[in-house]
């Protein structure tokens, strides 16, 4: 059996990943945790983040994969070189990515940025749009309502509209020509935000990016699926695995099953 891809996230976000994976690169492995119970970590301080990204990375090490994906913003933005720093698997984030392609796609050079607490505060996307073209204006905002959305699988709900409108009414007012949608759970409600924003905004999706990026590089490394039958993928979750497989099965359109890792650790509040 080919060595699998690793992609953790802390929920059910980094299924908008998976999907990606799936769809561009159909013959890859992918083995999925989504830490639902300590979800969300965008409020979570640094050391915690570190922590449960540490912990998963360790249990995914078990499965001998031939990449790490960390397909959580908030993960990303704190915790990427401290895994790199743990492992010789080649590990990925969700930001650099998404960077790029905005750079790549906007016009005005006014770009806004959306994501966790947790990631507005560590100023990471601005930091790598900058880094590449420093004369970006950038706006960025922490929407912390939207993840908890999609955890408890209400992105189809009048109460989503609601939110979105009040979340990002000052962007619906602004010039910028691109949003980067910088939480992978995010593009649950990319048609809701869409519909809000018009059309005059390009949403950048990090999920859609990564999985490119992550081509990319196993293309370079000749570390692509030969394709000796049909991938079958293994999913776990720490909390309610009932709801995970139904958003799951929703979002992916596939039938999957899903098993429950609880930590031996006591859960951090």
């Amino acid at each position: 059996m080919e060595k699998p891809i690793a992609i953790l996230d802390s929920g059910v976000g980094g299924l908008t990943v998976v999907k990606e994976v799936m769809r561009q690169l159909p013959l890859e492995r992918i083995i999925y945790y989504g830490d639902t119970l300590r979800a969300p970590y965008g409020p979570r301080p640094a050391h915690e983040v570190r922590m449960f990204t540490r912990q998963i990375v360790d249990y995914l090490l078990q499965f001998d994969p031939k990449m790490i994906v960390i397909a959580c913003n908030t993960a990303t933005a704190v915790a990427l070189e401290d895994i790199r720093g743990m492992t010789d698997v080649p590990v990925v984030g969700v930001i650099q990515p998404g960077a790029r392609a905005a750079i790549k796609r906007s016009k005005s050079g006014q770009i806004g940025v959306i994501g966790t607490e947790g990631t507005i505060r560590s100023g990471a996307y601005e930091q790598a749009l900058k880094r590449i073209a420093p004369h970006l204006e950038v706006y960025s905002k922490a929407c912390p309502r939207f993840v908890p959305l999609v955890e408890q699988g209400l992105y189809h709900s009048a109460i989503c509209d609601e939110i979105i409108a009040e979340e990002l009414w000052e962007f619906r007012h602004s010039n910028i020509d691109c949003l980067i949608l910088g939480c992978t759970h995010y593009p649950f409600l990319a048609e809701k935000i869409l519909a809000f924003l018009g059309p005059g905004v390009e949403l950048i999706s990090s999920a859609e990016e990564t999985a490119r990026e992550i081509s990319t590089l196993l293309y370079h490394k000749g570390q692509l699926a030969s394709g000796r039958g049909m991938p079958v993928h293994q999913f776990f979750c720490s909390g309610d695995a009932g709801l995970f497989r139904k958003i799951a099965r929703e979002w992916l359109d596939a039938e999957i099953e899903v098993s429950t890792v609880v930590w031996q650790t006591p859960r951090l509040v």
